[in-house]
């Protein structure tokens, strides 16, 4: 899927909603226990509730790694299922890979070949190298991580060098020299308030995949205010705020609605870009 075919996605949608699949079996509804594969039976359901009303679905690696070979099944069911069913659909790998080139390569062949998935999250850490391989898939993603909403964003992505320069900042300048908008997005959490002014003067084009909206705190309306660009510019991620809502057998329902919700929020910040 490429930047146009997003934006177009985006607006016929009236959302730039991503859905995370953070599918934790101690989080699930316990009814669904019984079920043969119980991520999967989570996921679906989630899935064929949540799909009209958002642009993109991201599962979290480390939650099906969690349960080995039972959980890779159930991750690639899922992302089959998404692709099979719901084809408009932007679907990140949210695995957060990187490493010497080589193994960087085998990475990018995972996600980009054998699962033929549209994204996958990066660290960019060791640099330029452990970034390239997987930049080399025509219509792929690397969603590069930047400006993270943890609390331990500030150890090492907020320090400065002697010049003034936050090394997240650095991180946006270096990375445009290896790939340009229609091809790298970056991370930035939503926690992070006004520094996505200070993002868009570097990377003013470019995607942000925005986490922490919803359950960490992050507010919507400062995201857009500050982010936002004329092609929106915001892929905006829930996870625990739209997919553990409930615990009853009406999980899914109860999801739907929240996911309503954020939508109706997000068609109303979209009408400053669409002039709908």
């Amino acid at each position: 899927m490429n930047k146009q075919q997003l934006f177009e996605n985006i607006k016929r949608k009236k959302s730039f909603l991503c859905v995370g699949l953070d599918t934790d079996i101690k989080k699930i509804p316990e009814h669904l226990l019984k079920e043969e594969d119980p991520l999967f039976a989570f996921n679906k359901a989630i899935i064929d509730a949540t799909a009209d009303l958002c642009i993109a679905y991201k599962p979290n690696l480390a939650f099906y790694e969690s349960m080995g070979v039972k959980g890779w099944i159930a991750f690639e069911k899922t992302v089959n299922y998404i692709k099979r069913n719901y084809p408009d659909q932007f679907i990140i790998a949210d695995a957060k890979r990187g490493d010497i080139g080589n193994t960087s390569a085998m990475y990018a062949r995972t996600f980009f070949e054998e699962l033929d998935i549209d994204s996958v999250t990066v660290a960019p850490y060791m640099g330029e190298d452990s970034v390239t391989p997987f930049l080399t898939y025509e219509n792929k993603w690397v969603i590069l991580l930047a400006l993270t909403s943890n609390k331990g964003s500030h150890d090492f992505q907020l320090t400065e060098d002697p010049n003034g320069e936050r090394l997240f900042e650095k991180v946006l300048r270096k990375s445009q020299e290896w790939a340009n908008d229609e091809q790298m997005m970056y991370v930035v959490g939503a926690t992070q308030g006004r520094a996505f002014e200070d993002i868009r003067k570097i990377v003013p084009n470019h995607f942000l995949l925005v986490p922490g909206v919803g359950a960490q705190g992050g507010s919507l309306e400062e995201v857009c205010k500050y982010g936002m660009n004329d092609t929106c510019g915001l892929i905006v991620n829930s996870s625990r705020g739209i997919i553990y809502v409930d615990k009853t057998e009406n999980f899914a329902a109860a999801s739907r609605q929240a996911a309503r919700e954020v939508q109706a929020q997000m068609a109303e910040q979209l009408k400053k870009v669409t002039n709908d």
